[in-house]
């Protein structure tokens, strides 16, 4: 444990911190998972109706420093293949 004030608060920012980045990427996964899941069933609307959700999510995260903007746009693209696929 830290003795001095200025590393104490590091350690009480850094874990809220880690808190908030930890509830974006899980809700992210979940969404993409659903994603998935409404594409390997076949189900087009709602494959359609959750790419820009999971899109947007992706962004956001993004925006909040949580993944580079190189691997947004690879997980993006992955999604945008297998929506294409699925609507060929």
């Amino acid at each position: 444990m830290p003795n001095i004030k200025s590393a104490k608060k590091r350690v009480l920012v850094t874990e809220k911190k880690t808190q908030q980045n930890k509830a974006v990427k899980s809700a992210l996964k979940t969404s993409v998972k659903k994603f998935l899941a409404a594409v390997n069933a076949g189900d087009k609307e709602t494959a359609n109706a959750l790419y820009p959700v999971t899109v947007s999510e992706i962004d956001s995260a993004v925006t909040k420093g949580i993944f580079h903007k190189n691997n947004a746009a690879n997980k993006k693209a992955k999604l945008a293949k297998k929506l294409a696929s699925l609507n060929a």
